[in-house]
């Protein structure tokens, strides 16, 4: 590890290519009001727009340590965060998104918290948002749910800026899973936790790529990877439909005989088909998500390859590592 690098910033970068520049200054004015060295890694997450392009050209001229890194094709941002926090040298670690909607300089406050020894991790408390009204209802419901069935002691905004030291990140590198939260994982593993609040500030480049598809993955992932609330479920809905099937079948067997059900069969083919339909299915997909989880995570697979690394202190810009080689997992 490089002992000159103190803080370390790291940037995922997807479909960012017109906030680059922006970024860059308000990374600059970071690197002049920090006391010590810091070091910012940018993670091209197969990005379809012109992002490494635009990162090749201008991280050159930094004024601060940088490396650029770019996966060979889309793995997500939390297996982008994986990535940068493996590569960073610095013993306190940021990670902020690259459209700015949580201001950069946060960072500074959090390198703050953390060289003090107070905490180990901090993490952006949303106080407001200025977002679309659909995007931020949506946003709101999606929290408030992950709040109420997987971290309880989540901010209410959930989390897209945070900070660490070195040993929560190789904690959190440590836990090796797939289709999993990293957020929930840093929340999982535990340390001291410190709540910085900020406003979320409009975006001016670019659209959110957080769809309603993600939002529902990420909850999914959340839900099987931290709690056991879908057996919980399973088993409610088991009790109740066992309260309901006895009502019916008492219904049921009553017309039978008072003479009201007359067809051979009827009472016994009624009595299977409330006790087991209902409940069949849904424990089926339940028991299903968690073995395929486990099948997922028996593979082994990298959660990222790297297929191309420049550092400021190389050669030359867009050095191929040897062999395309892999994102190693600690």
């Amino acid at each position: 590890m490089n002992n000159t690098i103190t803080y370390s910033i790291v940037v995922p970068v997807y479909g960012n290519s017109g906030s680059i520049t922006d970024l860059l200054e308000r990374l600059e004015g970071i690197s002049f009001q920090l006391d010590r060295e810091l070091e910012v890694i940018f993670v091209v997450d197969g990005s379809p727009d012109d992002s490494y392009d635009v990162l090749t050209a201008q991280l050159p001229n930094a004024t601060f340590a940088t490396q650029l890194l770019q996966h060979s094709r889309n793995f997500g941002s939390f297996a982008a965060i994986r990535t940068g926090m493996a590569h960073a040298r610095g013993d306190f670690i940021a990670v902020m998104a690259a459209d700015m909607q949580e201001p950069p300089e946060l960072a500074i406050e959090f390198f703050r918290v953390l060289a003090s020894g107070s905490a180990d991790v901090t993490v952006g408390r949303r106080e407001s948002r200025h977002d679309p009204r659909l995007s931020g209802f949506s946003s709101s419901a999606f929290w408030r749910l992950y709040r109420k069935w997987v971290f309880p002691d989540m901010p209410e905004g959930g989390v897209d800026i945070f900070a660490c030291n070195r040993a929560v990140v190789e904690e959190v590198l440590r836990l090796d899973e797939s289709h999993s939260s990293l957020v929930g994982l840093l929340y999982w593993v535990g340390f001291r936790r410190v709540e910085v609040p900020y406003h979320r500030l409009q975006r001016e480049h670019g659209e959110s790529g957080w769809s309603f598809s993600k939002k529902r993955k990420y909850l999914l992932d959340s839900i099987f990877s931290f709690t056991d609330l879908p057996l919980r479920l399973l088993i409610s809905i088991g009790s109740t439909g066992a309260v309901i099937t006895a009502l019916s079948a008492f219904a049921v067997l009553a017309s039978f005989l008072l003479g009201g059900i007359r067809e051979p069969g009827y009472t016994p083919l009624m009595l299977v088909i409330l006790f087991s339909t209902f409940t069949l299915l849904v424990a089926l997909g339940i028991v299903g998500s968690y073995v395929w989880r486990a099948f997922e995570n028996t593979k082994r697979r990298p959660g990222s390859i790297v297929m191309t690394r420049w550092a400021s202190s190389d050669n030359a810009l867009g050095q191929r590592m040897p062999n395309h080689t892999e994102e190693k997992k600690p």
